[in-house]
């Protein structure tokens, strides 16, 4: 079966055998104070794409318990635990994942995408368009909780692909960040969320909603490196590195980097929640 490695239409996914593929439900609020956390698994459990196992952003792919270590507000779930959910999806190697939420793959879809390739797993999509374009294709849904028999899995993340020091950003050289909030939040004109507004000096801007159409769906890859090649200039991919509010929305630039065949670009997984923890750190608002 051919491997997909960025993104996947909603046909294609559906004509995949179904042992052949491990399709996860990532839907979430990413909202703000007052907001719903478990929304989005509620509205898994009403109905979702037949066979999909369900990820909560703030139990399988985060670890909130490491929020005062100045991580951000989504740090990273440990390599243990971060196996134990594969293992409880019962993913092994080889096997296709496909993640979709309702945001175009901008919210946890795309999180769940990073975290797979940071423990070398290369079969990993995300559905192009999300749960709209499945419907959209007068695909069907189901009810219910998915439940897959589990397997052992053990696996590492690469370090060399992402950033948690802060130190080491501020320290950046070669490096080019690109910030994927939209641009009053990055300007500091509004913060609904954290302490402070404004961005990390130096930080360009690419809202993570300039990568899709109309339709919501991720533009071409042709026209997406026309985009990324306009704003990184002559910097290597390897030397780009992204953040946003959270750790999370960034995965979104990453892999439209990615799809447009610009390999190799990292997070700054803290993102801006770990900035301001500490108020010493500088602000910039132009």
């Amino acid at each position: 079966m051919t491997a997909y490695t960025t993104l996947i239409d909603a046909p294609t996914l559906a004509a995949l055998p179904p042992r052949e593929v491990l399709i996860v439900d990532c839907r979430f609020e990413l909202a703000v104070a007052g907001g719903d956390p478990d929304k989005g698994e509620r509205a898994y459990r009403e109905g979702h794409i037949p066979g999909a196992v369900y990820a909560h952003l703030d139990r399988d792919l985060s670890d909130l318990s490491r929020q005062r270590e100045g991580l951000g507000r989504h740090p990273m779930p440990s390599e243990p635990a971060f196996s134990a959910v594969l293992s409880r999806w019962g993913w092994h190697s080889g096997l296709q994942v496909v993640a979709y939420d309702a945001a175009g793959g901008a919210l946890a879809a795309a999180r769940l995408w990073w975290l797979l390739r940071l423990v070398g797993i290369r079969e990993a999509a995300v559905l192009d368009g999300g749960l709209q374009a499945w419907q959209a294709a007068g695909l069907p849904l189901e009810p219910g909780e998915v439940v897959r028999e589990a397997s052992q899995v053990s696996l590492r993340y690469d370090a060399s692909r992402y950033i948690v020091d802060h130190r080491a950003l501020a320290e950046r050289s070669q490096e080019l960040l690109i910030d994927a909030r939209a641009t009053p939040r990055y300007r500091g004109e509004v913060e609904p969320i954290d302490r402070v507004g404004g961005h990390v000096p130096g930080a360009l801007n690419r809202p993570y909603s300039d990568n899709l159409d109309a339709q919501g769906r991720y533009k071409s890859a042709a026209l997406l490196r026309g985009d990324f090649a306009a704003l990184i200039g002559h910097t290597a991919p390897a030397q780009v590195v992204h953040m946003c509010g959270s750790g999370v929305t960034a995965c979104h630039n990453l892999l439209a980097m990615e799809h447009a065949g610009l390999e190799g670009s990292r997070l700054y997984a803290p993102s801006w929640s770990g900035w301001v923890s500490d108020p010493a750190r500088p602000v910039e608002t132009a």
